[in-house]
């Protein structure tokens, strides 16, 4: 039995018994393309399917679907879904659960043993096969870290090279001018379009500091401080709360690195507390921990 038709069947069973309202899977459009696919009726369950180019992490639509029962006066409707979860996408659901957005009674989680997401899924081309994303190369989460039905095996993890941790060490090893060097003149190219704020699991504030009614905040790329202003703001918004799904990169139109300051971020709060954000339902301690001062 393929992972797809286990996954369908799941799916039938939870919405034909009433668990769940929605199921939030992938289907493939009709040019091939791996995309996000709402499942409501218990026909259609046959769209969903599973495949290497399933990249979309799928926990940014949740917020927007669910919410928890103190906002009972929020917008959104208030239902329990099913989500497709991949071992990384399951950090973000841990990262929601300790922020409240919505309750863990809420959420059926179908997690699914992953090998790797192919380089250019979600892109033009339909390809499964061929190498492995950067953020996958290295990975060794074959297993999502909270789930309440499991599809698959977990495939073996092999040592293989990890091109993000190589950029990483190669900024450590540069200058702070030089670093500072580096990341101005990717943010210089930014277009404010905002697609990596939209695909973000973690990016889900009711009115972002970047679109609210300022007048000081009047431009969009056009002003250099804005745009670093932007990336910036974000990073230290992150922080601590980044899984390292790496969406925002993919979609970014001009290939800015921005999954790669989130995760310099990341990687010193886990030298400075031990804390991957996602392993568990826990705030970050960017945010619970004091100082001696400070308490």
């Amino acid at each position: 039995m393929t992972l797809s038709t286990e996954i369908r069947e799941k799916a039938r069973e939870l919405l034909a018994s009433g668990q769940v309202r929605t199921v939030i899977g992938y289907e493939e459009g009709l040019r091939g393309r791996t995309r996000p696919a709402f499942v409501t009726d218990v026909d259609d369950v046959e769209r969903l399917v599973w495949n290497r180019a399933c990249t979309h992490n799928l926990t940014t639509y949740l917020p927007g679907r669910l919410r928890p029962p103190h906002q009972s006066n929020g917008a959104g409707p208030d239902e329990r879904v099913a989500i497709v979860a991949k071992p990384c996408d399951s950090r973000a659901i841990n990262v929601h659960l300790a922020e409240q957005r919505y309750t863990r009674d809420q959420l059926h989680i179908i997690g699914v043993a992953c090998a790797g997401i192919v380089e250019g899924a979600g892109e033009s081309r339909p390809e499964k096969d061929g190498p492995l994303q950067a953020r996958c190369q290295a990975c060794t989460e074959r297993t999502p870290v909270i789930y309440d039905t499991l599809i698959g095996e977990a495939p073996p993890v092999t040592e293989v090279a990890d091109p993000v941790g190589e950029k990483m060490a190669e900024l450590e090893a540069m200058t702070p001018a030089g670093r500072m060097e580096f990341w101005l003149g990717h943010f210089d190219r930014c277009l404010r379009c905002y697609a990596c704020r939209q695909v973000c699991p973690a990016c889900n504030c009711p009115t972002c500091l970047y679109e609210r009614d300022d007048s000081l905040w009047t431009g969009m790329a056009i002003r250099l401080q804005e745009k670093r202003a932007f990336h910036l703001g974000r990073a230290y918004h992150l922080a601590g709360r980044c899984i390292g799904c790496d969406e925002c990169e993919r979609v970014c139109p001009v290939n800015i690195p921005i999954s790669l300051l989130n995760r310099c971020l990341s990687a010193e709060l886990e030298r400075s507390y031990g804390f991957r954000a996602g392993e568990a339902p826990v705030p970050s301690p960017v945010t619970t921990m004091l100082s001696g001062e400070e308490g």
